[in-house]
């Protein structure tokens, strides 16, 4: 699936590009945001593939909003000014819609995202190193050395992650999406916008919620929407 976001001020833009992304079948709408600050939330509670991006929206364009991410999803741009197109190519966007926007233009522009991504996973990287069993994490003003197989879950707060260990915790200010992206995914599963779990941790599955041992006690982790299907189809592969 590709994980979707829309950036629109106007509550009708939202609503059409909304109906056409659910068109889809490989789309996920992740979420609707109204301005660049909600936007900026969402790419780092999420895993965001493409965000189809409003150019004239209040307090910071969608132009000056990409322009301040480092690692930016595939973006479409959306709106009803075509003097801004070149500037949006420089900036690699993969489309540029004008509104009112059309159903197969928008179909066209929503192949380009499927074809990329599927261009992105074909392309072969260099062997990497050895996994690691370990990383180190800032912490009272001092690395600490935090082993994964030591890590039950992983709690987001704010800016920062709380690293939940059967007999301690380690909190370093740090974001979910970063951090997540670091952890191998052969050990770690995110599950909700605000958790992400050992996957050796997990004791059962109990309705929408993950249940671990924390401390000889039990603890209940919420599954998010947005990753119950991943979670499930990984505890399928594994399944009697």
């Amino acid at each position: 699936m590709i994980n979707v976001i829309i950036v629109d001020d106007e509550p009708l833009a939202q609503d059409v590009l909304e109906t056409y992304v659910e068109k889809i079948p490989e789309f996920n709408l992740v979420g609707k945001c109204r301005n660049a600050v909600e936007a900026n939330v969402a790419l780092k509670e999420n895993k965001i593939d493409l965000m189809f991006l409003d150019i004239q929206m209040p307090q910071l364009t969608g132009i000056d909003f990409l322009k301040t991410l480092s690692q930016p999803p595939m973006v479409i741009f959306t709106t009803a000014y075509p003097n801004y197109a070149i500037e949006g190519f420089e900036l690699n966007a993969l489309d540029y819609l004008l509104k009112p926007i059309s159903l197969d233009r928008f179909l066209k522009a929503s192949n380009k995202a499927i074809e990329r991504l599927e261009q992105s996973k074909q392309v072969k990287v260099a062997p990497s190193s050895p996994e690691t069993d370990y990383m180190f994490v800032k912490a009272d003003k001092k690395l600490v050395k935090v082993n994964y197989e030591d890590i039950v879950y992983i709690e987001g707060l704010k800016d920062y992650v709380i690293i939940k260990m059967e007999q301690e915790r380690v909190i370093t200010l740090q974001t979910m999406k970063s951090l997540e992206e670091k952890l191998p995914p052969s050990r770690f599963k995110r599950i909700h916008r605000s958790f992400i779990v050992n996957i050796q941790k997990i004791n059962a599955i109990v309705g929408n919620m993950v249940e671990v041992k924390e401390k000889n006690q039990v603890k209940h982790l919420p599954i998010g929407k947005n990753y119950r299907d991943e979670l499930l189809e990984m505890i399928n592969q594994n399944r009697l």
